[in-house]
């Protein structure tokens, strides 16, 4: 199975490709009747609690008893009325009729109550190792992953296991008390019991025509649903898109088309999964029929107590109750093996960015940067990267400066170890990336980048996201130097200020303050600023220089930007276009060589104020 095949994969840019993942399921016909390997993957996460399962199993037990027992109970009691072979005096009987309705109404809530909680308990462990697995993944797979359709296995497939496995409780109530019946019923007159089970085989027959064909209409369903989230998903987070190329209308309109197409298809497995219902409600009323019939005529016989046949009628009734319950239980199984083939596919992506065992601690106060021949790309046989090799000495500023799809971006995700090379190493303070620990390579390398993400929490809680010890004044002193303290002291609440959704009660300039903040109170020893002033304006800029100095103060620093203000000061300036190096040196050096960055520097001052252009066309190959 390919990453689109899993949700739509997105061409282009950082893991824009279309690497194969490992051989998934949804090929397969994932729609049989109960398959044992989702059961017991299913039922590792239920085995912590299986004393709690016991308990709930025994109270089910219980319960069935009662309601096996209640009839036995109404027969009595008939029988002393009327007084033909009762065992037991009539207030004996209502006694032990009182008793039974009491026991069964406590051991129902019981049932209901347990099976609700174990569900809780082993849907609240399957949803945190789905998260805590979606951590770890590469980014390869979440760049070409569907959001929409990757919520819809977080949250509708995991509630259809929750679904399940409330109901399967009850299903194996349901199922015991299907037997007792029988059991009951044969002991009580054997042949009044034949006659009355003589509909099974038309069930059966039914169910055999039926199930094969309601398989691709529960599909359907499913996959049509996952459609409709991943539309929703895009035109929520691209609503600002939407709105300025005005495509409200056209959006609409093919969410309607997809929302219909879902309803189409819920309905259909709605009705799909009711056909049994009427069928079942049928032959009970056959069942009840022959019970009359007969039995009536054979208490008038005088070979048939009152009493059983009374008990009968309510054993019948109460007999197609589970058959009708089995069978709508039989959908929400459906739903769960399609449910868990989905989860568990998504529980089996490989984590390709793996800690070795012996990896080491970084732990560098101004550690070094090295790229030795480095080539990398994102799809394969597609690099993007080719051969890569510099080295960035301690303290340094280091810019790469190229058009756009140069692989400036790919240089600092490899540097943080978002990816792995193909070929050669990426070092730091000497230690290859792939030999250290993760999170002392994340404490060494902070990243600040064009679109600033915030979380949902106060302006305080975001500032020390990345260091959740800093104290108040620690972080006051960060927004003080980023100049972000004043707009956050205008803020209804300062400091405790509750961001929206991804920030956006703030300007985008102001979430980017926010993110310098964060990245100064991290205290990295390795910062990477990619385009991270591109959302401020000039003015805004102007400020910021000073606050980078002093953010850059005794850090290994790179620096991705176009705009000249940021870069003509660094150390060193590399330059590449189409994954290469073709220049490098300092500012003044690169525009006295009459290279690529010599062009665009001529472009920034006659086109665009500060601004590197980068456009298609604008320097043509030869110039290196």
């Amino acid at each position: 199975m390919t990453m689109g095949d899993f949700g739509g994969g997105r061409g282009g840019g950082p893991g824009g490709g279309q690497g194969v993942l490992h051989q998934g399921m949804i090929g397969e016909d994932i729609f049989s009747a109960f398959d044992t390997r989702i059961i017991r993957r299913f039922f590792g996460f239920v085995r912590p609690y299986r004393w709690s399962l016991a308990g709930t199993l025994l109270v089910v037990v219980i319960f069935v008893a009662s309601q096996v027992a209640i009839p036995i109970a109404i027969r009595e009691a008939v029988d002393g009325v009327v007084g033909t072979g009762a065992r037991l005096s009539l207030e004996t009987a209502v006694v032990l009729f009182v008793v039974l309705i009491g026991v069964n109404a406590v051991t129902g809530f019981l049932t209901e109550f347990c099976a609700a909680r174990l569900a809780q308990r082993v849907i609240f462990d399957l949803r945190r190792a789905m998260f805590a697995h979606l951590q770890d993944v590469s980014l390869t797979f979440l760049d070409q992953t569907h959001v929409g359709r990757l919520m819809s296995r977080l949250q509708g497939d995991v509630n259809a296991l929750q679904e399940f496995l409330e109901t399967s409780v009850s299903a194996i109530g349901d199922a015991v008390l299907l037997v007792g019946i029988i059991v009951v019923l044969l002991a009580m007159n054997t042949h009044l019991a034949l006659l009355t089970l003589v509909v099974l085989p038309a069930l059966v027959a039914v169910r055999a025509v039926w199930l094969p064909r309601v398989k691709d209409t529960f599909r359907r369903a499913r996959d049509a649903s996952s459609i409709v989230n991943g539309a929703l998903a895009d035109n929520i987070n691209g609503i600002r898109t939407v709105q300025e190329a005005r495509r409200e209308a056209a959006n609409f309109a093919d969410f309607k088309a997809k929302a219909d197409q879902n309803f189409e298809a819920q309905i259909a497995s709605s009705r799909a999964a009711q056909v049994m219902v009427p069928t079942v409600d049928l032959l009970t009323g056959v069942a009840q029929a022959v019970v009359v019939v007969v039995g009536g005529g054979e208490v008038l016989g005088g070979s048939l107590d009152v009493g059983v046949m009374v008990a009968f009628i309510f054993y019948v009734q109460r007999f197609f109750d589970p058959i009708r319950t089995l069978s709508q239980q039989y959908t929400v199984m459906q739903r769960a093996m399609a449910a868990g083939y989905r989860i568990f596919e998504v529980l089996d992506v490989p984590v390709s960015i793996r800690e070795r065992t012996d990896a080491v601690t970084l732990d560098l106060r101004e550690p070094s940067i090295e790229f030795d021949h480095v080539t990398f790309g994102y799809k394969p046989g597609q690099p993007v990267l080719h051969d890569i090799s510099f080295t960035i000495e301690p303290g340094q500023t280091v810019a790469l400066v190229g058009p756009t799809g140069s692989g400036k971006t790919s240089v600092t995700a490899l540097l943080h170890r978002f990816y792995e090379v193909w070929q050669g190493a990426v070092r730091i303070g000497g230690h290859d990336v792939r030999d250290v620990t993760l999170d002392s390579l994340g404490r060494t390398v902070t990243m600040v980048l064009q679109e600033p993400f915030l979380f949902t929490g106060t302006v305080l809680e975001n500032i020390r996201y990345a260091r959740t010890t800093a104290s108040r004044d620690e972080v006051i002193a960060a927004a003080k130097s980023v100049c972000a303290h004043d707009f956050i002291m205008s803020l209804p609440q300062g400091y405790d200020t509750p961001l929206g959704q991804r920030g956006q009660n703030l300007s985008i300039g102001q979430r980017q303050l926010l993110s310098f903040a964060r990245a100064l109170v991290a205290d990295p020893r390795i910062l990477v600023l990619d385009e991270a002033t591109a959302s401020v304006d000039s003015l805004t800029e102007l400020d910021l220089q000073e606050a980078l100095k002093v953010l850059r103060r005794g850090r290994t620093s790179v620096i991705i930007a176009h705009r000249l203000a940021t870069v003509r000061d660094a150390d060193r300036i590399i330059v590449l276009t189409a994954g290469r190096i073709v220049e490098h040196g300092s500012h003044d050096q690169l525009v006295a060589a009459g290279g690529l960055y010599a062009d665009l520097y001529l472009k920034c001052h006659s086109s665009f104020d500060e601004v590197i252009a980068g456009e298609p066309g604008g320097y043509s190959g030869s110039r290196s």
